[in-house]
């Protein structure tokens, strides 16, 4: 599931990043939005977030503009509007949690 167009500063990390982002897709409810009972898994969860994007293009009304013309081709506002409301939650649930990791991290690595 990695995305093999960007190299991992820590090529180590890709998959505990996976994890990290299905961890907070089931938390934030993208199963539930796209129709999938249970949690999502690794096969899942590109499905899931294909159907959620197709879902959200729909309710903004650009499913039929989409189907003329490709996503390839759409406008990058239009593309952005869609992505941030699918990735938006995720991204953002996962910084949260990487910086509370850094500041544990960094309270234990502290002379006491």
């Amino acid at each position: 599931m990695p995305n093999e167009n960007r190299d991992l500063l820590v090529p180590q990390s890709g998959q505990a990043l996976e994890n990290l982002k299905l961890e907070v897709a089931n938390e934030v409810g993208v199963a539930q939005k796209a129709g999938v009972t249970g949690g999502l898994t690794g096969q899942s969860y590109e499905q899931v977030l294909d159907r959620y994007k197709w879902e959200v293009a729909s309710e903004l009304g650009i499913q039929n503009e989409i189907n003329r013309r490709g996503w390839a081709d759409m406008p990058s506002k239009l593309c952005g509007q869609v992505g941030g409301r699918v990735g938006g939650a995720i991204g953002g649930q996962m910084v949260k949690r990487m910086i509370t990791l850094a500041e544990q991290q960094l309270g234990r690595d502290r002379p006491g």
